[in-house]
């Protein structure tokens, strides 16, 4: 099979990639020069483990190459997906879809022969029934099927998430499409991946509800922590206590400053308006929304409390910027309104990222200062603050933490740190929703 996927973004390139991997023919058209030509010369825009070389690979195998021209992509493809981006629009917070109907433009101008269009792209609901209307309008006489195959990609794991999915969802109303999307999908149901089948309704909004629900685990998370703080309960435990029940289950209820990302801040965003728009406003939705919004703007101030009160002219190191380990992903993170707080405050800030440094330098505060590992972040500083778990921080010997710094505080925002350790270590140790060491 052959298929083109428009837009190298993280999705389209992901995608494009795992399905070259699996033997399928792949074009992937990036109108953007400059991507276009790092791609072809093998280097990849975004960090993602393991995407280097699987593109290396598909590309010397010649089942993956990179177009810039539409029309010479398409002659042949069994399916054409749509994989640019659907950012919240300024100003309201639905999805901006202007990049999706403008791809599905060129594709129906340049289209010569029936084909199934997809989309791959996050969309609202009803999104598929305007691109089915706007084919029937634009190519009256030509078969364009219309399909929903929403992605479930976890940034740091994507290609596992994809070669190894949970479920593989297709929305459709045409048998033609159906077909299509099954054999291309069949190396993996063949291994055992369950394929969903639905209307495009259906599938379209389930990707929206599942990101949804696993912000409201976090939210909820983060809320019982403050709770555990305050009655002297630990949020580690409470959480384990409720993971064992098979209906709640222990995966995003791990406490921390807030989710950020890509998809979580956008699409609880969009399925809120989406809501609001059919008459069905979504309380709980638009609570989650407020709620990791306070919490992100609330974490300056525990930084603030543990530092006495006041950072103005306290080195201040600070571990951890994106959103989440394992990606160089910047949006929404909250180390942005921390770090922009921070500054207002008068920190002097050193910062260390594994990977988010270079994105990190476009929405932090020009004041801070960059280190090129992390004990070059901490050297001297009058404390530090851990706003992202990556492994490597998880390593950090509090004796050698204690004698490299200058001060004594350590804010522990994703709980990576031995709490006890850090305190033997003659460290002051603040976490989320976890009670003092007793006896120390």
């Amino acid at each position: 099979m052959r298929i083109v996927m428009i837009g190298a973004g993280y999705v389209g390139l992901v995608s494009g990639a795992c399905f070259a991997s699996l033997g399928t023919g792949v074009t992937i058209v990036e109108k953007d020069p400059a991507r276009l030509a790092a791609l072809r010369e093998g280097h990849i825009p975004i960090y993602e483990p393991g995407l280097e070389r699987l593109v290396a690979d598909a590309t010397r195998t010649g089942h993956l190459r990179f177009e810039a021209d539409l029309e010479a992509a398409l002659p042949g493809a069994d399916a054409v997906f749509l994989a640019v981006g659907t950012p919240s629009r300024r100003g309201d917070g639905h999805a901006d879809l202007s990049h999706v109907f403008a791809a599905a433009a060129e594709v129906a101008a340049a289209l010569t022969a029936p084909t199934v269009l997809v989309t791959k792209s996050t969309v609202p609901v009803g999104t598929g029934r305007r691109l089915s209307q706007m084919m029937r309008e634009v190519r009256p006489g030509l078969a364009i099927h219309i399909a929903s195959n929403p992605e479930f990609l976890r940034e740091g794991s994507a290609i596992e998430d994809f070669l190894r999915p949970e479920r593989i969802v297709i929305g459709t109303d045409s048998p033609a499409a159906r077909e299509v999307l099954e054999a291309l999908y069949h190396p993996l149901t063949e291994a055992g991946a369950a394929l969903f089948c639905t209307g495009r309704e259906t599938a379209e909004l389930i990707k929206y509800a599942t990101n949804a629900f696993l912000a409201l685990k976090i939210t909820f998370a983060n809320e019982m922590a403050d709770l555990c703080e305050q009655v002297g309960a630990d949020i580690h435990e409470l959480a384990h206590g409720m993971g064992q029940d098979s209906r709640i289950g222990p995966k995003f209820l791990q406490p921390g400053p807030g989710f950020g990302g890509s998809c979580f801040p956008k699409d609880t965003q969009a399925l809120m308006r989406i809501a609001q728009d059919a008459q069905a406003p979504s309380r709980l939705v638009e609570t989650v929304v407020a709620v990791n919004d306070a919490r992100k703007a609330a974490m300056a101030g525990r930084i603030l409390k543990a530092f006495g009160g006041s950072v103005r002219r306290r080195r201040v190191a600070v571990l951890g910027l994106t959103f989440k380990p394992d990606t160089d992903d910047m949006r929404e993170s909250p180390a942005i309104p921390i770090l922009h707080r921070l500054a207002e405050l008068g920190a002097e800030i050193t910062a260390y990222d594994p990977a988010g440094m270079a994105q990190a330098r476009g929405c932090l505060p020009e004041a801070i200062t960059y280190a090129p590992s992390a004990a070059a972040a901490v050297h001297g500083a009058d404390g530090a603050v851990l706003i992202t778990e990556w492994a490597e921080f998880r390593t950090l010997d509090p004796a050698w933490l204690a004698q490299t710094m200058r001060g004594r505080v350590v804010v522990d925002l994703r709980n990576v740190f031995d709490a006890k350790a850090m305190r033997r270590a003659g460290l002051e140790h603040h976490a989320i929703g976890r009670p003092a060491p007793a006896g120390l």
